[in-house]
């Protein structure tokens, strides 16, 4: 990954012998800065690395939103009950 520039511009596609999408990304330098400074902790191997796990990060918390509105729907009775597989359709 190449990080560079200030404004965001995003490129993807797709090598299939690997099936891993390659996105270009330009971000402002105070941001290109962190994402440097934390590579050469030792943390991340590659800027490619680290955006990786923040991307999870990301997702994770996203996921335990949904889950904790979930858990609020099911105490508030809203909710259906799954009778059969036919249900779920």
């Amino acid at each position: 990954m190449h990080i560079r520039g200030y404004y965001v511009s995003v490129t993807q596609f797709v090598t299939y012998k690997n099936m891993r999408s390659v996105i270009n990304i330009s971000l402002p330098k105070s941001m290109a800065d962190l994402v440097e400074k934390e590579v050469k902790t030792g943390k991340f191997a590659t800027k490619s690395e680290f955006v990786r796990h923040m991307i999870r990060l990301w997702n994770t918390h996203k996921l335990a939103e949904e889950l904790k509105e979930a858990q609020k729907d099911f105490k508030a009775g809203k909710f259906k009950k799954l009778r059969s597989l036919k249900d779920l359709m």
